[in-house]
């Protein structure tokens, strides 16, 4: 049984600081990489035709960091039930 739940804590202790269960932070998690391999490619096109996407990478950039780090502390909250921000622990800084 100790090894079910060692493996089971794994799975399910960082995404609970976020406020998620395993599902929901996969689910995340996932949009955050194809939001970024989106980035890459319009970067890298971006590269060799600088008259396309002159905007589109730092956008995707800005909303990137909205959806991490500005929901973040609110997930957190709701997670511990506590205003992060006045919180003497540190919120967590890793996002995904």
């Amino acid at each position: 049984m100790a090894d079910k739940q060692g493996i089971k804590a794994a799975f399910t202790a960082h995404p609970a600081t976020v406020g998620e269960t395993w599902g929901e932070h996969f689910v995340a998690a996932m949009g955050f990489s194809l939001a970024l391999f989106r980035a890459a490619l319009v970067c890298a096109v971006h590269a060799v035709f600088p008259f396309l996407f002159e905007k589109t990478g730092s956008e995707c950039i800005a909303d990137l960091h909205h959806r991490m780090v500005t929901h973040r502390d609110t997930r957190a909250i709701d997670a511990r039930g506590q205003d992060a921000a006045n919180s003497k622990a540190p919120a967590s800084t890793h996002t995904h």
